[in-house]
Formats: C-alpha cells, sequence, structure tokens
C-alpha cells in the first residue's frame, strides 16, 4: 500500500502568508470582542439620522437628495471615523505586550514589520466593513424614498471614508509601537485626534485672522490643507459638483492648486508614513 494518498498536495504544504494570518486573527479578535458589530450600528444609526434630516428638505430643489446626505456624512466621518480607528489602533502592540502574548506571537516564523502589516490590514477590514454597511444602510435609505440620483458622489464620499480612516489606523499603530503602556498610548490617540480634528484649524483660522486681511500665498495654503488629513479629505470629497456649493468648500477648492489626484496622494502619504514609522519602531523595540 502506498503513502501517496498521506501526501500534501502543494497547496496544502505551502505556509500561509504571515501577514494574512495576522490580519485574520486581528479581525477574528475584532468580531469576537464586538468591534465590528458596535461599530457598524454606530456608523449606521448616525448615518441614517442624518439621511432622514438631510434628505428631508430636497423634494423641491433640484440639489439630489445624495448630494446633501454626503455634505453631512462628511462632517459626521471628519469627527467619528479618526477616532474609532483610533480607538481600533492605538493599542495594537501594547495590548499584546501586557497580555503577554507578543513573545509568543514572535517566536513564531514572522518579522516584527509582518506583524505590524497584519494587524494593520485586519483593524483596516474592521474599519471599512463598519463603515461601508454603515453608510450603505443610509444609502439604502435614501435612494428608497428619493432615488439613486448622486450615488456616484456618495460612492466616492464612502470610500474617501475609509481612506480617511486608514490614515489614523496608521497613526495609531505609530502611537502603539511608540511606547511601551497602552494608557500612554491611549492618551496620545486622543491627543492625534484633537490635533487634526480640532487644534490645527482653529491655529490655521487664527494664523488668517491674524494677518488682518492680507493674503496668504497659495503654495501656503495649499501645503497647511495637506499637512491635515481631514482637510484633505474635506477638499476631496466636498470640493466639487453640487456637495461644494451646499458645503461652501467650492470657494476653497476653486482657490486651490489642489486636485482630487493630489489629494488622494496626500492621504495615500499619510498612511504610509506613519505605517513605516511604526515597523522601524517596533523593529527596535525591547521586550
Amino acid at each position: 500500500m502506498t503513502d501517496a494518498t498521506a501526501r500534501p498536495t502543494p497547496q496544502e504544504s505551502r505556509p500561509m502568508n504571515p501577514i494574512l494570518t495576522i490580519a485574520r486573527r486581528e479581525l477574528a479578535e475584532g468580531i469576537r470582542n464586538r468591534w465590528v458589530v458596535s461599530t457598524t450600528v454606530v456608523l449606521a444609526a448616525l448615518a441614517c439620522a442624518i439621511a432622514a434630516l438631510g434628505a428631508a428638505p430636497t423634494g423641491a430643489t433640484a440639489t439630489a437628495a445624495l448630494d446633501v446626505v454626503v455634505v453631512g456624512l462628511a462632517s459626521l466621518t471628519i469627527f467619528l471615523v479618526p477616532l474609532i480607528a483610533l480607538l481600533l489602533s492605538h493599542n495594537a502592540i501594547t495590548r499584546e505586550a501586557e497580555r503577554g502574548t507578543l513573545l509568543l506571537l514572535l517566536s513564531h516564523p514572522l518579522s516584527r514589520a509582518q506583524v505590524v502589516l497584519g494587524k494593520y490590514l485586519g483593524q483596516l477590514v474592521i474599519l471599512a466593513l463598519a463603515t461601508v454597511v454603515g453608510f450603505g444602510f443610509a444609502a439604502g435609505f435614501v435612494v428608497l424614498r428619493n432615488g439613486a440620483e448622486g450615488w456616484q458622489a456618495f460612492a466616492f464620499m464612502t470610500l474617501a471614508s475609509v481612506a480617511l480612516g486608514a490614515v489614523f489606523l496608521a497613526l495609531g499603530m505609530l502611537a502603539s509601537a511608540t511606547v511601551q503602556e497602552s494608557s500612554t498610548a491611549a492618551g496620545i490617540a486622543i491627543g492625534l485626534w484633537l490635533l487634526f480634528v480640532a487644534l490645527y484649524d482653529m491655529a490655521l483660522l487664527a494664523v488668517l485672522v491674524a494677518r488682518g486681511g492680507h493674503a496668504v500665498p497659495g503654495w501656503v495654503m495649499d501645503l497647511a490643507l495637506l499637512l491635515n488629513p481631514t482637510d484633505a479629505y474635506r477638499l476631496l470629497t466636498l470640493g466639487e459638483g453640487a456637495s461644494a456649493m451646499l458645503s461652501g468648500m467650492g470657494g476653497v477648492y476653486d482657490n486651490s492648486s489642489l486636485t482630487p489626484g493630489v489629494l488622494a496622494g496626500a492621504l495615500l502619504i499619510w498612511c504610509i508614513v506613519p505605517l513605516a514609522g511604526a515597523m522601524v519602531l517596533f523593529s527596535r523595540r525591547n521586550l
């Protein structure tokens, strides 16, 4: 009797990609801890509330209901999605260290960079699922009542919202790789959220007011907008089309040399740089 039946096939003998293994582990933990369900429910509830309020007054206007909802949801995204992303990722590394599972995890044949990237991908799947499903409920509600006109802008806003969440996931991973304790990482995460969501624009407005009406060079203003991922997101989603008129961002976009490609590239860089920094810091970290 031969042992041909016991011999593993090439597909069975091929080891699973370590990054995907870590990502699946992170996703399973997110499902087990109700992160997927809770974030989806929160986003869906708030998105549907905004959709119900925002779509109501559009019956006698030429503006599509979904265009109105895009403005409201984009404003919600700027405040809520970064916070959810930072809550997801700020203790990705420190949690493992405090539970004593980090050494066990690193005993497997994988690098520290693969651990960071795998955790990041798993959390990105959680955030993307919550955002797409949550906003999808709102879109379905509006489409059933007012039709599907403006769905392209809504789909683009949803995709950009996932990209903004990816930026703050990377920033949270960087915070987690920088410090030793989850409480410290949480403090950094709160500081990052306050800086980019509230304080940065307040400081920028104060500088503009302090100039006493003197014009700011265009390239300086463009650079200031690119240095804040939430501003890049706001200009990307609300700078063109009907949303620009409703949000008031059309004037800023028209006086800027920034294009959608540049703004999308800025969000990509905002993802890559903190994530690369997290990989470097974690590789040099003493356990």
